[in-house]
């Protein structure tokens, strides 16, 4: 039976396509087809898909060509069939696909034969291996692996919107790294960085799942945390300043290294917006940092 489809479309398709008749001869074979499977279009056209030129395989090894192929049942049924199966390329090994097939119809609404529309599962991990690593990219910072400034201000946001509409309340803190300077000038910039690191895994370890630290930069780390009142937001802050006191580096010539942080912050307002946000929490920690240092100081 001849097929009178324009298959023009379905040839510029990413996915390989090919469509059988109702003997599953195979009628049309394009280049995503191609790309897939090794296999050209001259080599398979004319040829019938039951003759195992794929080897159609489940994740148990059973051989669908034979028993549970989806262009048959779709054939046979005029229904549509999804699958995750496991073809044979050209050169011998197996390629993971997700296969959808459907039945074509002539103007007498007979079933003539059937479409497979077929994605390489290995594209699609691909593509979002390479969507989480940009994520990373854009979104961490690459010396301490925490969240970013950029990823603060995504976050600090939706915060003030859901505080719009649900009066979601948060605080926000800013930390400093107390004396660093002086750190880098003694002992280099590679402890600078390990204390950088120390104090960063220090603050996310010890915070809630709906909160959020990031590095603002330099010697600066901002954070985000849901409280209702300003005493919430000084016990957090006083809890991880006091976390990170405990805490010491020691470099190569066994000197052990004292850390500690000033913080200063405020909470959400009505009238509050991120730049007066960032601003009053920066206050704090101007108060904090020339009023002896290692303290917290809400405004």
């Amino acid at each position: 039976m001849s097929f009178n489809y324009d298959y023009s479309l379905m040839e510029q398709l990413f996915e390989g396509v090919y469509v059988v008749d109702t003997q599953r001869k195979i009628i049309f074979w394009n280049q995503g087809s191609e790309r897939i499977t090794g296999y050209t279009s001259e080599e398979v056209v004319n040829k019938y898909c039951h003759n195992n030129l794929l080897q159609h395989v489940d994740e148990t090894g059973k051989m669908l060509c034979f028993h549970g192929c989806p262009l048959h049942h779709t054939i046979e049924t005029g229904k549509m069939n999804q699958a995750h199966v496991f073809l044979r390329h050209k050169e011998g090994y197996r390629v993971p696909v997700s296969v959808k097939s459907l039945p074509l119809y002539d103007e007498n609404e007979v079933i003539v034969g059937a479409i497979e529309v077929f994605t390489d599962e290995r594209f699609q991990r691909d593509i979002i291996s390479e969507n989480e690593t940009l994520k990373d990219e854009i979104m961490k910072d690459p010396l301490t692996q925490i969240a970013n400034r950029r990823f603060f201000e995504f976050s600090l946001k939706k915060k003030i919107e859901q505080f719009k509409i649900f009066n979601k309340n948060f605080g926000v803190l800013m930390f400093d790294i107390d004396h660093f300077k002086n750190v880098n000038d003694t002992f280099g910039h590679t402890v600078g960085d390990e204390i950088l690191k120390l104090v960063a895994k220090s603050l996310v370890s010890n915070i809630k799942s709906n909160d959020v630290i990031s590095r603002w930069g330099g010697e600066e780390f901002v954070g985000l945390f849901e409280v209702n009142e300003e005493k919430d937001l000084f016990s957090i802050a006083e809890r991880l300043r006091s976390i990170v006191s405990k805490t010491s580096f020691k470099e190569l010539g066994n000197e052990e290294i004292k850390v500690t942080i000033s913080i200063g912050g405020t909470i959400m307002r009505p009238l509050s917006h991120a730049k007066s946000l960032i601003e009053k929490a920066d206050q704090g920690l101007y108060h904090s940092k020339h009023n002896g240092r290692n303290m917290t100081t809400i405004v």
